[in-house]
Formats: structure tokens, sequence, C-alpha cells
């Protein structure tokens, strides 16, 4: 199936960010794509610093907006990330959903590894200000193959991939944000190093460019295979890259090399999950 990941240049404007986002997804649908993946936060971005603003259920207009456009197009949508807050909760997540063809959510993810990070003459930038980590590992069944899913900082965290991986993943889902700074130095690496560890595809829409005066995204959403080659890239601007995702190339990949099964420090609670 050809997968599609999409490069936004969102802002504050959620009517202007719904609408770059449909017409991607129409662009995604008309080229072939069977599945696009939209990038973090794709609905609005947030100014630093601020609390979160537009926070909805997964029952909420986004996710109904994610379903009526699965349904019109008749593919399947990873949602990127959307301010999440459960009914009658009072904690916010930063959670993406997975829609199918029908419009159904099928699963959903809560960002564990939440950015705070401080650079040398700038102020912080604390997710965890405003937003609590979630703590469920999810992989779920797409077209595409099983799918684990991830957002943005994760990609830091080998060990969160590592679990998917031994859950049953095929594909690795990424949607993300990556500073402008962090992105030109570690979002290819990170990515290619993902999909070689655990001979997975991986899927990564991204955020591009300046959202508001004092946030930009560094962009270049791709899709690398099991070797970590690079199959598509987005250049800069709002666009999309797409990718064949065959499960006879995941195997051929696997048959030619496949570190998993070697690995000798897992904790016993993770051998117990390991597919075959």
């Amino acid at each position: 199936m050809l997968a599609a990941v999409i490069q936004m240049r969102s802002t504050t404007d959620r009517t202007a960010n719904l609408a770059q986002a449909g017409d991607l997804l129409r662009q995604a649908a008309r080229k072939g794509a069977g599945l696009a993946m939209l990038p973090e936060h794709f609905s609005f971005m947030q100014p630093e610093g601020k609390p979160p603003l537009n926070s909805e259920t997964l029952q909420g207009p986004l996710v109904q907006w994610l379903s009526a456009m699965a349904r019109e197009l008749g593919i399947w949508i990873v949602g990127g990330s959307f301010t999440h807050q459960p009914k009658g909760s009072k904690q916010i997540y930063n959670t993406c959903p997975v829609i199918d063809a029908k419009g159904r959510l099928t699963a959903w993810y809560s960002k564990i590894h939440l950015f705070d990070l401080a650079f040398a003459g700038s102020r912080a930038l604390l997710e965890s200000a405003y937003t609590k980590p979630g703590r469920r590992v999810v992989v779920t069944d797409t077209p595409l193959g099983m799918m684990g899913l991830s957002i943005c900082y994760d990609l830091r965290f080998p060990e969160l991939y590592r679990r998917l991986r031994l859950q049953g993943a095929q594909i690795l889902a990424a949607p993300s944000a990556f500073t402008k700074l962090t992105g030109q130095a570690h979002w290819e690496i990170l990515i290619r190093s993902r999909a070689v560890e655990n001979c997975c595809f991986v899927l990564a829409a991204a955020q591009e460019g300046a959202h508001t005066p004092r946030r930009e995204s560094y962009g270049r959403a791709m899709i690398a295979d099991p070797w970590g080659r690079i199959l598509d890239e987005c250049p800069p601007g709002p666009g999309l890259a797409l990718a064949q995702i065959s499960a006879q190339d995941l195997t051929r990949h696997r048959r030619r090399l496949d570190s998993t099964s070697h690995a000798k420090l897992l904790p016993a609670s993770w051998r117990a999950k390991e597919s075959p």
C-alpha cells in the first residue's frame, strides 16, 4: 500500500490549519495513498509557554472531522496529535488518534516522553508544565501492517521502539514538530536509527517553518525503510512524501539482517512479548 506523510506549517488559526490539512489529505488520496499521517498538533500550534487551548475528548469535533475526512476519501488517517482532555478529567494529554477508512477510531496513543529542554541563551521549553505523560505502549493493526505509535520527542528513547517491535510492530509512526535547532542536528539520524534498530518502516510526518514569532519547526517529513534508507521526503513548505510499504519488503529485510532476536539485555518482561 502507498503511504503518505504530511508536512504542514500550522499556526494558531484553527480554521486555516484544518483547510490546509484537508487539502493535503485530498492530495494524498488523489495520488493513491491508502493511509496518510498528519503532523503533531496539526490543527493548532500552541505558542510556547502558553496553557493549551482547544482541548477536546476523543469524541470531540477534531476526531469527528478526521472521521469525516477518512470516510470521504476512503483512506486511513493517523491524526498527528491534538490536545486531549478525557471526559470528566482535568488532565491534558498530547494524543495521536488512528482512524480507519470507514471513519472509526481504532486506536490512540498519548505521548509518553514530554519535551522539557532548555537551550543556552533561550527560554526553557516545558511541555510538562501543562501536559501529562501517557502510560500505554500502543501497537495497532492497519492495512500497512502492525503500527507502533509514538510522537515527536519519543524518537530519542530507543527503549520505547524496542518494546513496540517486541509487541509486533512492523511500521513505526512518528508525527512530529521538531524544533529547527534539534531537527537540523538529529531528525534524520533518529528516524533512520529507529528504522535500522527495529527493522521497521518509519513514517514521520512533520511541522515546518515559522508558526509564531518564537516557534519554528524543522520539517523534512520522511519515510524510511527497515534498511535505514530514506524512501521519500518533503522539501520546504507544506506538502507530502509518499512510499510503498510492502510486507514482502519487510520480510526480505528481516531475513537479510534483524538484530532484535539477538538482544541480550532485554528485561524478562519484554522478552515474554516478543513476536515470532
